[in-house]
């Protein structure tokens, strides 16, 4: 399978269903959806989104570290987001070969739904994040995505508990 096929499926698992029963953007004001003052914020884009959004027009593509990131208008349609906007505030991590869906890190300080962790989301959503993760583990440059995002989070866990956070 190529990397764009695997996140097309991908995002078909998480095209309509959400974190809640319901709109979880108004417990928060979407505050995930904003940019902080000063500075833009994305969400990292997985091999083959790039080209869904590099001519849409309200939406930046940005360099980030390990890839790009896009930074959305403000508000959008669900199912125009990226993955990883799709999974959020969870993401498939990788361990041992198997998938699992777990808190996304850095929602913590952002995502009120942090708090009341993987069982506080929906069981549909979260089975949706797993089924997605497996359908990324099928493309090769999708699954070493994963990967990298697997120990980006174990490195972020891991500072948090040295520093006591």
């Amino acid at each position: 399978m190529t990397a764009q096929e695997a996140v097309a499926k991908a995002r078909e698992c998480l095209r309509t269903i959400t974190p809640l029963e319901g709109d979880c953007g108004l417990t928060c004001s979407a505050a995930c959806c904003r940019s902080v003052e000063g500075e833009e914020t994305g969400m990292l884009l997985f091999p083959g989104e790039e080209e869904l959004y590099a001519q849409r027009n309200g939406w930046k593509i940005l360099p980030a570290q390990n890839g790009k990131v896009v930074v959305c208008p403000g508000r959008c349609v669900r199912e125009e987001r990226p993955l990883s906007c799709r999974f959020f505030p969870l993401l498939p991590v990788v361990r041992d070969g198997t998938v699992r869906a777990a808190m996304d890190q850095r929602a913590r300080v952002v995502c009120p739904l942090f708090d009341d962790g993987v069982r506080g989301l929906s069981e549909a959503f979260r089975e949706s994040v797993r089924k997605a993760g497996r359908i990324l583990m099928e493309a090769e440059e999708t699954a070493k995505t994963l990967e990298e995002m697997t120990r980006q989070q174990d490195e972020l866990k891991a500072l948090r508990k040295a520093f006591g956070a």
